[in-house]
């Protein structure tokens, strides 16, 4: 396949270090260590089942849900550098 200046293979180097990028920041964001009884930010119980169903969990559902909405519109990583994209 022609891709003008780039070697052969360059395209697809660039996909693989994507997606390695996304599952190294996936698992960094995984919890480790012992639950906690209370949430880190509003204090709120966490249930006993959230405890035991995720280990490590340090948030509450509802300050979870808050932090997963954060993250998911601050991940705009734009690899291609193309124009459009530049452009917004």
């Amino acid at each position: 396949m022609a891709t003008g200046w780039a070697r052969d293979g360059a395209v697809q180097d660039q996909i693989d270090a994507s997606v390695a990028d996304a599952v190294e920041r996936a698992r960094s964001r995984l919890p480790s260590g012992e639950s906690l009884s209370h949430c880190e930010e509003c204090g709120n119980a966490i249930p006993e089942a959230r405890r035991q169903a995720i280990t490590g969990v340090r948030l509450c559902v509802s300050c979870q849900q808050a932090e997963d909405e954060q993250l998911a519109s601050d991940s705009g990583i734009n690899r291609r550098a193309s124009k459009d994209s530049q452009l917004r």
